[in-house]
């Protein structure tokens, strides 16, 4: 089982399917954000596929801000080894204390910045 799949994750995505907030913009409901370093992914809808889930969503803080797709196992698989700099091992977490809310009232600049690029 991959250490990122929890009953709390599975259960938030149920009634968020992938595609079901298509068109909401900064109206779609935030269902989980993960974390590594200043990278952040927006987890907007899932799909449980086998022993993964596919999610949909927005990345922010890596080489390009954007929507997309990511598997929970890859994410799960991340491992930043600053060992050598005195900094040990980092993986990606969730934020557990995260409450679904919409995009547009997460207080994040970059995610801001990012969806503001999409109004009118």
């Amino acid at each position: 089982m991959c250490r990122l799949q929890t009953p709390q994750l599975e259960e938030t995505l149920k009634d968020f399917p992938l595609y079901s907030q298509d068109g909401k913009g900064k109206d779609a409901v935030c269902r989980a954000v993960f974390v590594l370093g200043s990278a952040r992914w927006f987890i907007l809808e899932g799909n449980r596929e086998g022993d993964d889930t596919i999610m949909f969503g927005i990345v922010i803080g890596l080489i390009e801000d954007e929507y997309g797709y990511v598997s929970l196992n890859e994410l799960s698989d991340i491992e930043l080894d600053l060992t050598a700099k005195g900094y040990g091992k980092h993986r990606v977490t969730q934020l557990t204390n995260f409450q679904p809310r919409p995009l547009k009232e997460i207080n994040d600049i970059r995610l801001k910045h990012f969806l503001a690029r999409f109004e009118n």
